[in-house]
């Protein structure tokens, strides 16, 4: 059972009077909460400063290319080998990759807002599957869920060893404790959590509601810009990771791992949150959707939305990704001669979308934030009738899109709703008669 909220101070970690930041994608970082617990010139001495303990964190392979290797060196009061043994914890809402017994209809799905429930549930409990693709333990796909959570994680930690997380919170400021530090993220923000990083997460707001895309595959990274140039969409800068800061509770604590598709959880004498200092490019970090740098079309006709890509998981078909993380954000709309919403399409790629807040263009009615949509590979989608109508007949000047932020998950792979989310009130059964009223227009001349 997941612990009551509280106002996070008797656990507040040394080091994190106020929170600061690290700038900057993908760079090897150094941060340390106490003054000379860094070695200097290696990783490894014979004994570390401050009597601390030294772990290498790997989430890439240690032959990985230089460009695309992640790692990081931890100096903590405890290496992580200081646990209990793992035991199976049940888990009937949360799912991992592909499901024989799981249907996989070819239908256009959309859910309204999913209920908070009531009870004491804090971000693990509160973790609830809404489709897969792919293989965790082949590292390829992602798994999509929902976080609808009441308590904040006080006495419990985890840890994901099926891949990393980018969590969209969309309802509620959380807090995020991690191995590295601490991020806070707030709706409109994202945070990433490397594969098998430990963390925990406090609520800032009370209930809160968001999105958990698991990526199975590759490490996100930032897409290339190509003709665009040197600067342009998620720029590295705006990139924020944590700066060290230690938990070092002792007390009656539990490590909880998400590993093979199943959660387990250990017993701990001590808060595994205990490093003191760290250096090294796997690391959690956060981006403000609101800094994403627009590129549209000044002439005519809706980009591909690819355009608006902020990460991507690479696979091993070049242009083809094992996931896309592309954002509808505020931004202008210039189009000329142009039917400006997202055109109507059929694509080999599977998509699924969420709505943090505001209203998304191509469908004003029905699609609200806290909702989600799934448009598999090849099943038809576009514009509403409502969508469909005001833009055939507006008149075209340039528009401000405002106060909205759409997200899209773009996959290779073909995405499995979780029989959680085919027999969900929130599903729309009716989502199809958007399209109602889309009759011939032909005229023959």
């Amino acid at each position: 059972m997941a612990n009551s909220i509280n106002t996070d101070a008797a656990a507040r970690p040394r080091g994190a009077a106020s929170l600061d930041y690290l700038s900057g994608f993908g760079n090897e970082h150094s941060s340390e909460a106490l003054e000379g617990a860094l070695p200097i010139g290696q990783f490894s001495p014979q004994r570390c400063p401050y009597g601390l303990y030294a772990e290498k964190f790997s989430t890439t392979a240690f032959t990985a290319p230089r460009s695309a290797n992640r790692r990081t060196w931890f100096y903590r009061i405890r290496p992580s080998v200081v646990q209990g043994e793992f035991e199976p914890l049940e888990s009937n809402l949360l799912r991992t990759g592909y499901a024989a017994d799981a249907a996989m209809p070819p239908n256009q799905l959309r859910w309204d807002p999913f209920a908070i429930p009531e009870a004491p549930r804090d971000f693990v409990d509160g973790l609830v599957t809404l489709a897969a693709n792919g293989d965790a333990l082949a590292q390829v796909g992602i798994g999509i869920h929902m976080y609808l959570a009441t308590s904040s994680m006080e006495s419990r930690f985890f840890y994901c060893a099926d891949g990393e997380l980018l969590l969209l919170p969309q309802q509620g400021r959380i807090r995020l404790h991690t191995e590295c530090g601490i991020l806070d993220c707030e709706p409109g923000e994202i945070a990433v959590v490397p594969r098998g990083m430990k963390f925990r997460v406090v609520l800032r707001d009370g209930a809160s509601r968001g999105y958990v895309c698991e990526n199975y595959g590759a490490p996100l990274q930032l897409p290339e810009r190509g003709p665009v140039g040197s600067d342009g969409y998620a720029n590295d800068r705006d990139f924020l990771a944590p700066v060290a800061a230690f938990d070092e509770r002792e007390g009656d604590f539990h490590l909880l791992c998400k590993f093979a598709g199943r959660l387990y959880a250990a017993p701990l004498s001590h808060s595994p949150l205990d490093v003191v200092a760290w250096v090294g490019n796997s690391v959690p970090y956060k981006y403000d959707l609101r800094r994403f740098n627009a590129l549209n079309t000044v002439s005519y006709d809706h980009p591909d939305p690819s355009i608006f890509t902020v990460l991507t998981s690479p696979s091993d078909t070049p242009g083809t990704a094992n996931v896309d993380f592309v954002i509808f954000p505020p931004r202008w709309m210039v189009a000329e001669n142009t039917f400006r919403p997202p055109w109507y399409h059929r694509n080999v790629m599977s998509e699924f979308m969420g709505l943090l807040y505001g209203v998304y263009d191509a469908k004003p009615g029905g699609f609200s934030a806290g909702g989600a949509s799934l448009h598999n590979c090849m099943s038809a989608h576009g514009p509403d009738l409502e969508a469909f109508e005001g833009a055939s007949h507006c008149e075209l000047a340039p528009e401000r899109y405002e106060d909205t932020m759409a997200f899209m998950l773009e996959s290779r792979y073909m995405i499995q709703p979780t029989p959680f989310a085919m027999q969900a009130h929130e599903l729309q059964q009716d989502y199809l008669r958007c399209w109602d009223g889309l009759t011939s227009r032909f005229s023959g001349s």
